[in-house]
């Protein structure tokens, strides 16, 4: 690989269809001459880790934070220098991978908020993303004002419908209608559920951040030693 480029670990599997389109912005991110080019990956697809909406939402379901650990230290012992994991809500299980390991965190959360523009942020993603307060933090820190769709119920139906495995082509018009709803209250929409990733085909050009993009640029930027835009 060239000269410098480090070794990102990836806590995948949540869901695994997520995980599989991380890694297809991150080729679709370099602009690379030969495979030598592109970001080294350590990816752990692990779909076995406990769902993170029953354990939140329900909570009926076991906590992920162990099995978030001991995917972090494999990931750091396999020769990681960070790492990431491209689930939302899952973030708020932060402090048990930074506690479990000694490489930096690459966060999703701060990379998307660096993106955003000043305003009301509609925000598409799991209910358990505003249960947990995934975003409260820092949403308080930019000073930006957090918009939930009315219907939250039918984002998580949808959600819930991409790790089916129901076609893109069936769900993308629910997607872009649920969207159109909410832009209706804010002044940008952030999506933040990485299952929604999968449907963005179905939305407007402009208008909104998936929050998985800005992760993307973040492992890239670690990857290749360069300072991210927001930094």
């Amino acid at each position: 690989m060239p000269q410098g480029l480090r070794t990102v670990g990836i806590l995948g599997g949540m869901g695994p269809d997520a995980t599989v389109l991380l890694m297809h912005r991150i080729l679709q991110k370099v602009h690379a001459l030969d495979d030598s080019d592109h970001i080294p990956l350590i990816v752990m697809q692990n779909p076995q880790v406990p769902s993170r909406i029953a354990h939140l939402i329900h909570q009926t379901g076991e906590s992920p934070a162990p099995i978030l650990a001991n995917m972090a230290r494999a990931l750091e012992s396999a020769g990681a220098k960070a790492l990431a994991i491209p689930c939302n809500t899952a973030h708020v299980f932060d402090h048990v991978i930074k506690d479990a390991s000694n490489v930096p965190f690459l966060d999703m959360r701060d990379a998307t908020i660096a993106a955003l523009p000043k305003g009301k942020i509609g925000i598409l993603a799991s209910p358990a993303v505003r249960l947990a307060g995934v975003f409260d933090a820092g949403f308080a820190r930019a000073n930006l004002t957090a918009v939930w769709p009315e219907d939250e119920g039918a984002v998580l139906t949808l959600i819930q419908a991409v790790k089916r495995g129901e076609t893109v082509e069936r769900l993308g018009p629910v997607f872009a209608k649920i969207g159109a709803q909410l832009v209706q209250s804010c002044d940008h929409v952030m999506i933040a559920c990485t299952e929604l990733s999968l449907l963005t085909a179905a939305l407007p050009k402009k208008g909104w951040t998936d929050s998985l993009d800005c992760l993307v640029t973040e492992i890239c930027a670690f990857s290749q030693g360069k300072t991210p835009s927001r930094a």
